[in-house]
């Protein structure tokens, strides 16, 4: 598998209130309902309310985020801003 790496990742919530998620490459966007993060494992959407980052260690891709935990799906294909994919909707 030429150019293609995988990593360790784990995620680990506690009573919707709180997940810890490790192998963290880079946070895309996000606001208090939406995180989209490029992760070794592939690209992750979670989706909640009240959702806060209470810790980011790039150095490590540690990750830790409190609010009320909706959802969480890893996504095929490339990422794109919230407000990037609103203009491209705008503008077509």
């Amino acid at each position: 598998m030429d150019g293609i790496s995988f990593g360790n990742g784990e995620v680990k919530i506690i009573d919707r209130a709180s997940i810890t998620l490790t192998g963290v490459n880079k946070i895309v966007s996000f606001d208090d309902e939406e995180f989209l993060m490029e992760t070794t494992v592939g690209n992750l959407r979670l989706l909640g309310e009240g959702l806060e980052l209470l810790k980011l260690d790039t150095n490590d891709g540690n990750v830790k985020i409190k609010g009320k935990i909706n959802s969480f799906t890893y996504i095929d294909g490339k990422m794109k801003n919230k407000e990037e994919s609103v203009l491209t909707k705008l503008f077509k």
